[in-house]
């Protein structure tokens, strides 16, 4: 006779067998999940973590340097590429070309996800960052519409959605890998480095686009300087594809590959060996999760792009500061929350993921509007006042969201579930918000859409926020305990070992 424990929404053993026989429930128990090793448990080295930390930091700064240029020329690109008219039709055409990307990010992350769970991190992020490297360098070389007319526009559309493919499988493919390589008790603090990685990408990118348009003016940039950011991302890349390459697989993923020289407990082992990369088993077995991710990452994204791509165009369309003085600003704001985002991480590990988060989404909700009148006022300070609110909610989800989103997903699946969830929600509510804003304020005439839009997506988090377990501080799901030193595996073990009887 074999007994095991009840599958879930099966009844729960009788009290009474359970009285009448301790001994072998506890066996059986012990049998489902037995007690760690010390060789089941990973002991990180310092050194590879701050390696691969910066590696897929730097990567993924300059995959969001090359995507941020569109954002920052939107309204040059719009003048260079589409026929020449009423002004908002053009910034429109412009921006329906930035969410165009968007719409193959769930492809994108579709194949390199599951991708990524069969032959390793460290390839597929290879691959997407020569591919982004590729499509901006490209763009940068496509004549004006003046110049080959209709094919201008249908040449920026192709290599956009060359960019959106390589983005869906880049941050779902970092955030594993520092997530992955990181102790359980610093998951926090490392991860928020990928999102200092983005602000670093986007600042980089504000940065050389003001200097141009400073020194080469409107008439210039229109003629030939916008070029320039687009055409700097090929040496960029091939820097990002060096680092990358240079990098070992994550632990978690090498236990996958190698039970022998990386053997965890029987229960792990179970786990982690199942089905990698199998997109239907995503969609069937995963789906609420799916669904919270995609919650999450809709009022991330919707926020995130609210403040740092629309805001300079809300700026000089709506507000009629220049070009120069709102990406200023935005510099300046964005400066200020990298100085910020590591110790937003630090706060995530000592009080966990979701009193950070929500947080950020609960900013969002109540200062939107303060921040928005604030920002019509005008006078500099106002409007520096009116971002920094709206940037100090965001820094609460910036430096928590990327330790957060891979704990929600077990090792074998994490890599494509997350790169779906993610880049669905992307490609619905991240990549539109320029276009939605943009077309909801021509509509009613109301320069207080952004931030109605955005406490519409900040209440959907809440919601997802309060829905979702904590993770701080524990192991990722379907991997053992990984911890800074070898002290820590040692009191793990005996924490578990049974009290004597005496």
């Amino acid at each position: 006779m074999t007994t095991t424990e009840p599958a879930e929404g099966q009844a729960s053993p009788d009290p009474e067998a359970v009285k009448r026989h301790r001994a072998l429930f506890r066996a059986v128990r012990r049998r489902k999940n037995p007690p760690l090793r010390r060789t089941d448990i990973t002991v990180t080295d310092d050194a590879a973590v701050k390696r691969a930390v910066k590696a897929a930091s730097l990567g993924n700064a300059m995959e969001w340097f090359d995507f941020g240029i569109y954002s920052y020329l939107a309204v040059t690109i719009g003048h260079v590429f589409f026929p020449s008219g009423n002004d908002t039709v053009q910034l429109i055409s412009s921006f329906a070309t930035f969410a165009v990307s968007f719409l193959v990010r769930p492809i994108g992350g579709m194949v390199f996800g599951p991708m990524g769970d069969k032959i390793g991190r460290k390839k597929v992020l290879a691959m997407t960052m020569i591919l982004m490297a590729i499509g901006t360098f490209a763009i940068g070389l496509i004549p004006s519409y003046a110049t080959i007319g209709f094919w201008a526009p249908v040449l920026l559309i192709l290599f956009r959605l060359v960019q959106g493919f390589s983005t869906g499988g880049e941050y779902g493919g970092a955030s594993t890998f520092i997530a992955e390589y990181a102790p359980d008790k610093r998951r926090g603090y490392f991860g928020s480095f990928l999102e200092f990685g983005t602000l670093a990408g986007y600042v980089g990118a504000a940065g050389l686009v003001t200097i141009l348009t400073s020194v080469l003016g409107s008439d210039g940039m229109e003629s030939w300087g916008w070029r320039i950011p687009f055409l700097v991302a090929g040496p960029i890349g091939l820097v990002g594809l060096y680092l990358r390459l240079r990098l070992d697989e994550t632990p978690a993923f090498q236990k996958l590959e190698d039970e022998s020289s990386h053997k965890a407990t029987d229960a792990a082992s179970t786990v982690e060996t199942t089905a990698k990369g199998d997109l239907a088993k995503i969609f069937r077995d995963y789906w609420p999760t799916l669904i919270l991710c995609i919650c999450l990452v809709g009022a991330y994204n919707i926020t995130d792009y609210m403040l740092l791509s629309y805001m300079p165009t809300y700026l000089s369309d709506e507000m009629g500061y220049s070009e120069t003085h709102g990406l200023l600003i935005l510099i300046a704001t964005m400066i200020i929350l990298m100085c910020l985002i590591s110790r937003i991480g630090k706060l995530s590990d000592r009080f966990g993921r979701k009193p950070l988060l929500m947080t950020g989404m609960l900013g969002f909700l109540v200062l939107s509007v303060p921040a928005f009148l604030l920002v019509q006022n005008g006078a500099l300070w106002a409007v520096s006042l009116g971002m920094m609110m709206l940037g100090l909610s965001l820094v609460c989800m910036l430096g928590t969201m990327s330790a957060a989103l891979p704990a929600l997903f077990p090792t074998q699946v994490r890599y494509g579930s997350l790169s779906v969830g993610y880049n669905l929600s992307a490609s619905i509510f991240g990549g539109t918000t320029p276009l939605v804003i943009t077309a909801l304020i021509g509509a009613t005439g109301s320069d207080m859409m952004p931030a109605y839009y955005a406490m519409a997506a900040a209440l959907v988090g809440v919601i997802a926020v309060a829905c979702m377990k904590e993770t701080a501080n524990k192991p990722l799901a379907g991997s053992p305990p990984s911890v800074e030193t070898q002290e820590e595996a040692a009191e793990l073990v005996e924490a578990q070992a049974p009290a004597p009887k005496f």
